[in-house]
Formats: structure tokens, C-alpha cells, sequence
């Protein structure tokens, strides 16, 4: 477990997922991370491992379903990074750790940072992917549970091109259910087309419950940063993510509210939304986002091109700050002396102390990673 006196969080060996996360906010606790109901359950042999392990924040590559074969590799669901069992290089660091797993596909390596800094209510997540070469998609899949009363006001910074899962995302022949209308595009979270022709506000969760829905969002590629936010009014904190878009160009939601009535979901994965950032052609996976799409035909990139002689540093931070009285929804995350600035839609700010200069400081030295 790595500690400072306003975050604890913690890492599995097996797959590599960030758990526990918790944050201290206004005196309390919070951990706003999601652990699927069935995790101490046991499950059948059948079960993909990324399914035992659900949980928390995770790195995948490739990102998606994978169903697709592809060159010669099949690889799991969300790639190997989110399945295998890594290596911890070091954690004598209460405030950092260091994991390594050495890939079968493409005899590569990926290297884990999990960082704290004290003074910052931030985890700092860095990925190194050395020794591979071709075209992969990958991201990162952090995934909240909405507390069981109120709900959460999603927001994220300007995107270009918004839409709903190109296909049928849920079968309800196999007990799934979706309630967007497959392949809309949209140009706002308030105004998304449903198949039964009403509108859904994506700004809203928990929502929809008793459906399973996906939609992606393609980043503004301009900034310095993008970001991503969710204000808990009724619990007082905020939490976000911030990225880079010229590294991961996406973000999926992934609303998962009682949807899908087969094992192990049975209903009962509920109040939860994957916050995803990625460089994906939605959740395909690896054949589809390689592959000519309707994305990179737009010029929008679905995949990095790795190279074995440079090494790719895919950097994330996740925070949680408190939410002051009338902070409604996040309209601007803008950067500011020693952190950043959480402007909401009523005019009301909040300033948090973190170093969004981590997103494109690419040198992975020390235990930190980097961090400065």
C-alpha cells in the first residue's frame, strides 16, 4: 500500500488493477473506485480473468473485447496487462511502487508507476512500453461506484466528435439490455439520441437503470491537458482525471446500471460508470482499432504506433477534491500556480495542489516515475 496523510491506494499483483483508492476529503474517507459484487464469489472456470479480477482503475493493451484475431495474435479481453500476474520491482517507497510485466505478444515489456506526492490528493499513474513495435490500442479503464443516494454531475473538457457504440452493445436474446440509439453522434452529454427516439442526459448518473450503455467521446487535442469530472454534490468531492490527448485521444463512457442479467452480472453491477481514457476504436479491440474505421478514415487516431527503439510513456492522474457548497458541475480544469483550478458552471472554484507537468514529462526516472 503506498500512503501520504490524503491518499492511500493500492495495487494487485494479478492484473495490475489500482485498489484500493481512497482519499481523504473535508475529515472523512472517500473511495470512489467500483469492485464488482462478485469478487469473493467463487466463479465459474469459464469466467475470463479480467471478470475475477474487476476492479479500480486498470491499463490495458490492447484496449477492448479482442474477439477479433489479428496478425496472427489473439489476445484476452483488455490484453495481457489487465490479466497476467506483474512483478513488483520495488516498494520500499511509502509512496511509490514500481511493477513490471514482460508481454508473450511481441516479447515486449510494460513498466508500472503508481506515485504519490505529499500535499496532493492525486494518484499518478504511468505506463512504459518498451521493446514492441506495430499498431496496438490501449488506455487506461477507471471505473466509479455512485453512492447509493444522489447522484453525480459528469463533465468533461471540449470534445470534437461524440458517439454512441457503432452496434449492439447489449443482446437482450442473451439477458442484455441498452437504451442509446447505436451509432448516434452527438455534439453535447445533455442531448443524446435513445432507440426509442426520446433524448438521455449523459451529465446525469446513476440514470437509465436496467441498461448497459457505451459511448466515446474524442478529445480536443489542442490543450495542454483534457480532463474528465464527476461532482458528488450530496457527499461534498469531485473526483477527475486528467490526460494527455495527443496520447490518449478518447474517453469511453461505460454506464453500467443493472443492464446485463447473465452470470456473472446478474443485475446486480449497478450505479457504476467506466470513465476511460484510450486511444481505442470504442471497446472493439486490437483487430478492429488497427483496421481502417470510420474514426481514422476521419483522421482521428484509434491506435499508437509502437516502436522498439522508443519507448511509449502513457501517463494518467486521478484526484478528488472537495466540493464546495454551490459547486454544481465542472465547466473548466485550468492550470494555475502549483496545481490546478476547478471551475464550476455556478462560478464557484476550488484549487487543488498537483502537477499536471507529469502528464507530458515522458522520463520515468527514480521510484516516482518521474514526478517531479
Amino acid at each position: 500500500m503506498l500512503k501520504t496523510r490524503c491518499v492511500e491506494a493500492g495495487v494487485t499483483t494479478a492484473g495490475g488493477h489500482l485498489w484500493p483508492a481512497k482519499f481523504l476529503v473535508g475529515g472523512r474517507w472517500v473511495a470512489p473506485l467500483s469492485a464488482a459484487p462478485w469478487s469473493a464469489e467463487p466463479l465459474a472456470r469459464s469466467t475470463p480473468e479480467i471478470l475475477r479480477l474487476l476492479r479500480g482503475d486498470f491499463f490495458c493493451l490492447p484496449f477492448g473485447g479482442n474477439a477479433a484475431e489479428h496478425g496472427g495474435e489473439r489476445h484476452p479481453v483488455h490484453g495481457e496487462t489487465a490479466n497476467r500476474r506483474w512483478t513488483c520491482e520495488a516498494s520500499d517507497n511509502p509512496a511509490a511502487m514500481h511493477f513490471s510485466l514482460k508481454t508473450r505478444a511481441r516479447g515486449g515489456r510494460v513498466d508500472k508507476w503508481i506515485s504519490l506526492v505529499e500535499g496532493h490528493p492525486a494518484i499518478y499513474q504511468r505506463h512504459v512500453i518498451s521493446g514492441m513495435s506495430g499498431r496496438m490500442p490501449l488506455g487506461y479503464h477507471a471505473m466509479l461506484h455512485l453512492p447509493a443516494q444522489g447522484s453525480a454531475r459528469i463533465s468533461t473538457s471540449r470534445f470534437v466528435r461524440g458517439q454512441v457504440f457503432p452496434g449492439a452493445f447489449e443482446n437482450p436474446a442473451q439477458g442484455g439490455y441498452s437504451c442509446l440509439k447505436p451509432g448516434a453522434k452527438f455534439s453535447s452529454l445533455k442531448n443524446v439520441p435513445r432507440s426509442d427516439g426520446g433524448r438521455a442526459d449523459l451529465s446525469v448518473y446513476p440514470s437509465r437503470e436496467g441498461f448497459e450503455d457505451l459511448v466515446m467521446l474524442v478529445s480536443d487535442d489542442a490543450p495542454a491537458f483534457a480532463w474528465t469530472a464527476a461532482v458528488v454534490a450530496e457527499e461534498g468531492w469531485i473526483w477527475f482525471s486528467l490526460k494527455d490527448p495527443r496520447v490518449l485521444r478518447s474517453t469511453i463512457f461505460w454506464m453500467s446500471n443493472g443492464g446485463r442479467h447473465y452470470a456473472p452480472w446478474n443485475s446486480r453491477h449497478r450505479r457504476v460508470i467506466g470513465l476511460e481514457d484510450v486511444t481505442a476504436f470504442f471497446h472493439f479491440g486490437h483487430a478492429e482499432s488497427v483496421r481502417p474505421n470510420a474514426l481514422s478514415r476521419a483522421g482521428i487516431p484509434t491506435c499508437a504506433t509502437l516502436d522498439p527503439s522508443r519507448p511509449l510513456a502513457v501517463s494518467s492522474i486521478m484526484a478528488v477534491a472537495p466540493a464546495p457548497k454551490g459547486f454544481d458541475e465542472v465547466r473548466d480544469i485550468r492550470a494555475v500556480k502549483n496545481g490546478v483550478e476547478l471551475v464550476a458552471r455556478s462560478g464557484k472554484s476550488v484549487g487543488v495542489r498537483l502537477d499536471p507537468g507529469f502528464l507530458t514529462n515522458s522520463s520515468p526516472v527514480g521510484g516516482s516515475g518521474g514526478i517531479k
